[in-house]
């Protein structure tokens, strides 16, 4: 080996200029992404009201979107293979543009239904390729980095949620809220196209199905990505229920318990790499897992406006870099990143789709505080075998 092949093989990644551009590029679809979700959250009452729709026929329109979602990521698997996992994000980034209006242009209850299985369908295709992508880079950078990812969404969407607000009290109709938020996600978009997204590693030929069966690892790993997601969904939609019903609080006190979550999930994520590179993956999982628990029996046993708030921070930070992490073993563990992180994608987005459901089931039987507890155990299967399972991915033969 020469002096030079050897000074290429020990520089430190965040050298290599091509690969900083991929990472910035993959950040700011990150962000783009988050944003478009955040804004969209912030106009589903508004085109609730538009359309006079109940509380039924919302929740089967927003059943459409998550539906759609799950379609499509084993399919965004095997887009990647076949263009590259920049090029995938890249077009399917544009299809999210695309997509992002269309509610607001629903004249009715099943337009509506059409257009955010459509968006549904985007959103999750570019989640599985971004994710995929993300983890291709951090093979490359050679260090836990897809938390930064993670916490670029984050912030996307809260400021998603933030301009949306703005929007709203300026008087500006449901479309316009889509459709300014969409120009600047267009933009962050075609930059980073321009900048980078390009194919990271040989591409390999993609099955005729569209679908592949997951290893036994992998497997693992999407099971843990379905019970954290489970446990996130059940939150962003009971936590303020359980303080409004339960601890009998009024609705602008109840929203506090989600906000205490979302908030420390997000500051969370930004130190999330500097958490994994310190301590492991396993123990960021394992140690999360507990937080996760802790915080969730502090909710339940000692039922406060306070404790709840601390309760469901604590279940925040300990979630907060436990998809990263999961995300970033399947990514290692398959064919392509791609591929592995669309099967822990789409198991985890079925969790964040049956979590509340669930809830609701278990509520009508037993009691809210008692159906909750669910969410307990599988926060303590997390905590129990997560650290394992991620310590064992590895990349696959």
């Amino acid at each position: 080996m020469t002096q030079s092949t050897a000074r290429s093989k020990t520089r430190p990644a965040s050298t290599d200029t091509r690969l900083l551009k991929e990472r910035i590029a993959t950040l700011g679809v990150f962000l783009a992404n988050g944003f478009g979700i955040g804004a969209w959250a912030v106009e589903v009452p508004r085109i609730k009201e538009s359309l006079a729709l109940s509380d039924t026929a919302l929740g089967l329109a927003l059943f459409a979107f998550a539906l759609g979602a799950i379609v499509a990521m084993p399919l965004a698997g095997q887009l990647a293979p076949r263009f590259g996992s920049g090029r995938a994000t890249a077009l399917l980034g544009a299809a999210f543009i695309v997509a992002l209006p269309l509610p607001a242009l629903a004249p009715d209850m099943a337009a509506l239904c059409i257009v955010l299985f459509l968006l549904g369908a985007a959103n999750g295709a570019l989640d599985v390729s971004m994710n995929g992508h993300a983890s291709a880079i951090e093979t490359r950078w050679h260090a836990p980095i897809m938390s930064s990812f993670h916490a670029a969404w984050s912030a996307g969407g809260l400021l998603g949620a933030a301009s949306g607000a703005m929007l709203q009290k300026g008087g500006v109709g449901v479309f316009g809220g889509l459709a300014v938020p969409d120009l600047a996600i267009a933009t962050l978009i075609a930059v980073a196209a321009l900048l980078a997204l390009r194919d990271l590693g040989a591409r390999v030929a993609a099955s005729s199905s569209g679908f592949a069966w997951p290893s036994g690892g992998v497997l693992k790993l999407a099971m843990l990505a379905f019970l954290c997601m489970l446990v996130e969904g059940a939150v962003a939609d009971w936590s303020a229920v359980y303080l409004r019903s339960v601890l009998n609080r009024d609705a602008s006190i109840a929203a506090i318990g989600y906000s205490a979550f979302a908030f420390s999930m997000a500051a969370c994520r930004i130190v999330g790499d500097v958490s994994v590179r310190r301590f492991g993956a396993s123990k960021v999982v394992a140690f999360g897992g507990s937080i996760a628990v802790a915080g969730l029996a502090l909710v339940l046993s000692v039922p406060t406006v306070l404790t709840a708030c601390v309760g469901f921070a604590m279940v925040g930070v300990g979630l907060a870099n436990i998809v990263p992490v999961i995300f970033s073993a399947a990514g290692r563990s398959s064919v392509t990143p791609a591929v592995g992180v669309s099967m822990a994608a789409t198991a985890g987005y079925a969790g964040f789709l049956v979590g509340p459901p669930l809830i609701g089931l278990g509520a009508g039987l037993l009691g809210l505080r008692l159906a909750l507890c669910v969410l307990v155990v599988a926060t303590l299967i997390v905590c129990l075998l997560g650290g394992k399972a991620v310590r064992a991915a590895s990349p696959a033969g």
